[in-house]
C-alpha cells in the first residue's frame, strides 16, 4: 500500500475528548499490530524510539529506516478527521463550559464574524461580543482544550488572505488546515511506544498522509541500500 494513498475507510479515532494534550490512543486503533497480521500491510513497520521527543524511528518490513515528524503527521490525521466530519455533515463541537472572549484587531473580528455560518460547520461557535471582541461558544470537539486566541488569530489571518474568487470548499480545508495544527500533537510531547504505533497505523490508513497539512513531509524512508552505500558496503 503506498503511504498516502490508502483507499477511503472509517478512520480509527487517535485523538479523545479533551486532554490537556491531544491524545494518540493505541487502544483505539482498528486492526491488528504487525506481530499479529501480515508485514507487508504495515509499510512503515515497526517503532523503534523516539528522537529529540519529535520524530518517531521504525523499521519497515523490508528493513527500510522510517522516521515520521509526529507533529506534521498527526495534524495530516487531525485535518482529515475534520474533513471527513464536515463530509459527513459538520464538524462535532464541544461546548465551552464558559464561553471564552477573543480580543482582535476591529477587521479581524468582523471578518471572522462574517465567516460564522461557515465556521458553525466546522464546530466553531462565534458571538459578537462588542467593538473588536468575538465570543467564543464551542470549539471542534477533536481540538480538545485548545486556546481559542490564537486559534482565532490564525483563522483570521487566514480569512485575510482568502481570495474573494476562491470556492467556498477551498476555503473551508484551508481552515482546516488551521484548525488541525493546533489540535495536533506537539514537537516535544515525549510518546510512549504503543502511541507510537498508533501514529504509524493510522498513517498508513490515512489519505495524503505523506505531507502535513502545509505541504511539509511527515515521513522520510532510508532504505537497506541506501545504509550501505552510507557505509561504504557497496
Amino acid at each position: 500500500m503506498p503511504l498516502g494513498f490508502a483507499p477511503p475507510r472509517p478512520a480509527p479515532d487517535l485523538f479523545g475528548e479533551a486532554d490537556a494534550d491531544p491524545p494518540l490512543d493505541p487502544a483505539a486503533v482498528a486492526g491488528p499490530a504487525p506481530e499479529d497480521g501480515r508485514e507487508e500491510d504495515f509499510p512503515l513497520g515497526r517503532p523503534l524510539a523516539q528522537l529529540l521527543d519529535t520524530y518517531v524511528l521504525a523499521e519497515a518490513p523490508d528493513g527500510a529506516l522510517i522516521l515520521v515528524d509526529q507533529h506534521a503527521a498527526h495534524e495530516r490525521l487531525t485535518h482529515e478527521a475534520l474533513r471527513a466530519q464536515l463530509v459527513e455533515g459538520g464538524v462535532r463541537s464541544q461546548p465551552l463550559l464558559l464561553p471564552a472572549v477573543v480580543d482582535l484587531p476591529p477587521a479581524d473580528a468582523a471578518r471572522l464574524l462574517g465567516l460564522a455560518p461557515d465556521l458553525a460547520r466546522l464546530g466553531l461557535e462565534l458571538e459578537g461580543f462588542g467593538p473588536g471582541a468575538v465570543l467564543v461558544r464551542a470549539m471542534p470537539a477533536l481540538l480538545g482544550p485548545a486556546d481559542p486566541a490564537p486559534l482565532l488569530r490564525d483563522l483570521a489571518e487566514e480569512a485575510a488572505a482568502f481570495d474573494e474568487t476562491l470556492a467556498l470548499d477551498r476555503r473551508l480545508d484551508a481552515a482546516i488546515a488551521r484548525l488541525a495544527c493546533h489540535g495536533s500533537v506537539r514537537a516535544g510531547r515525549r510518546l510512549t511506544g504503543p502511541e507510537m504505533a498508533a501514529l504509524l497505523r493510522q498513517m498508513e490508513a490515512t489519505p495524503r498522509a505523506a505531507t502535513c497539512s502545509h505541504g511539509r513531509p511527515t515521513v522520510l524512508r532510508l532504505g537497506v541500500a541506501e545504509l550501505e552505500r552510507l557505509f561504504g558496503r557497496r
